[in-house]
């Protein structure tokens, strides 16, 4: 299996990995084709898929920010079961945040993600078995995310600015003793993330408002 990093709407490979998303993702969670130019240009942001004799039966993309030493998953598939693709891009996305925290002179301190919770929203994922929300919640349960006390809310990527429910903010802290994050590096962080989306719903901006007013927010189990 190849780990291959797409930096252009002209690569092959991404019109597989487009239809992938489109598979297993809901419509308000995935960007448009052409919206993807300016992403995959961008040199923090890493987009990779796993290859397999020519065919993309895998993908994530990350970014790390150096200031707040945080990274964040922004997706990850597995497009197919039995072959270790889940194992695959951990450990190749891993491997790669450290490169970035070192070549930076910095120590992350843990790593964001958006976890579907099934218990609030029920999606087939496009009948894919390891993508199973139940699956992916134990999953990421297993290799340490905890879940951020807040009622969590983000705009569509569809750029309607539609308020998207039924996810947890998460976080996979460096030192698994961390009880806490600092409420103010949360809204730094959703303020970097989301400013690619200029339209967002008043639901988003009143989470943020009542971020403001906390200290620290709790990280609990997932």
């Amino acid at each position: 299996m190849e780990y291959r990093r797409i930096t252009s709407l002209q690569d092959p490979l991404f019109a597989q990995l487009h239809r992938l998303l489109q598979e297993v993702f809901p419509p308000e969670e995935v960007l448009a084709y052409d919206l993807w130019k300016e992403p995959l240009e961008d040199p923090g942001i890493h987009v990779y898929v796993a290859v397999h004799n020519g065919e993309v039966v895998g993908a994530t993309e990350y970014r790390y920010y150096p200031d707040l030493k945080v990274a964040m998953t922004d997706f990850t598939v597995i497009g197919k079961p039995s072959m270790g693709i889940g194992r695959f891009l951990l450990c190749r996305r891993e491997s790669d945040l450290r490169r970035l925290a070192e070549q930076s002179g910095t120590t992350s301190i843990g790593m964001f993600a958006e976890v579907y919770d099934p218990y609030q929203f029920h999606y087939e994922f496009g009948g894919l078995t390891p993508m199973n929300p139940y699956v992916r919640r134990e999953v990421l349960s297993h290799i340490g995310y905890k879940k951020l006390q807040i009622p969590y809310v983000h705009p569509s990527w569809d750029h309607e600015g539609s308020a998207v429910t039924g996810l947890d903010l998460c976080f996979l802290p460096a030192d698994d003793e961390l009880d806490s994050l600092p409420a103010s590096l949360i809204v730094n962080f959703l303020e970097r993330y989301y400013s690619a989306l200029p339209n967002k719903p008043d639901e988003w901006y009143k989470m943020i408002e009542d971020l403001r007013k906390q200290d620290k927010i709790e990280l609990l189990p997932l």
